[in-house]
């Protein structure tokens, strides 16, 4: 038992660093750079924060409240962001640490769009989208693109079984090659599509 509490807390350690690094971009997200472009070429820095704010907004609903895609519909669809993308940011950040810490949040099954999942799973897969996406969103600004290891290292073992398949989704492009000795971010940035 005491081996699933402590496995717990470090993926709840893991995800309040992964929103912390991004709460630091975000932070630094200059008044000029909101429409500039990123690693995900779709996406200027206001819709990548978007998408991450919508992803953060519906935890709650969904760990907390037991409530089904269906049931919470388009509520967090398009710019959730209005006039103060940051402090929106933030509030959405809280509330999904918040939904996750609660009592044996992690240990529940939540209704994804894709069927039910575990708690745990999911909250391991919302923190490799923040690792990911603090990278995309630092190239973007021009910040520090070095990620902390333990967050590269669980993200590479989050998302390395599924990860060949991800470039037909089409939210990703195809893995890239890297050279002989590249450091793990260098891999698993590589793995998702981005090109260092």
């Amino acid at each position: 038992m005491a081996s699933h509490s402590s496995s717990a807390r470090d993926l709840l350690d893991r995800h309040a660093e992964a929103l912390q690094l991004f709460t630091d971009r975000v932070h630094a997200v200059r008044a000029d750079q909101w429409s500039a472009s990123t690693p995900c070429t779709e996406w200027s820095v206001r819709d990548l924060v978007t998408h991450l704010t919508s992803e953060q907004l519906w935890v709650p609903p969904l760990v907390t409240q037991g409530r089904t895609v269906a049931e919470v519909g388009d509520a967090f669809d398009g710019d959730v962001l209005g006039d103060d993308p940051v402090a929106v940011w933030d509030r959405a950040a809280a509330g999904a640490r918040k939904a996750f810490a609660a009592p044996g949040a992690l240990k529940r099954t939540v209704h994804l769009s894709y069927g039910e999942s575990a708690a745990d799973a999911y909250c391991a897969q919302m923190v490799s989208d923040a690792v990911v996406h603090t990278w995309d969103l630092s190239r973007a600004i021009g910040a520090d693109e070095r990620l902390p290891e333990d967050l590269v290292e669980l993200t590479r073992r989050e998302v390395g079984p599924y990860a060949k398949g991800l470039s037909q989704t089409g939210l990703f492009a195809p893995p890239v090659k890297t050279g002989k000795g590249a450091d793990p971010q260098t891999e698993l940035l590589a793995l998702l599509g981005r090109r260092v």
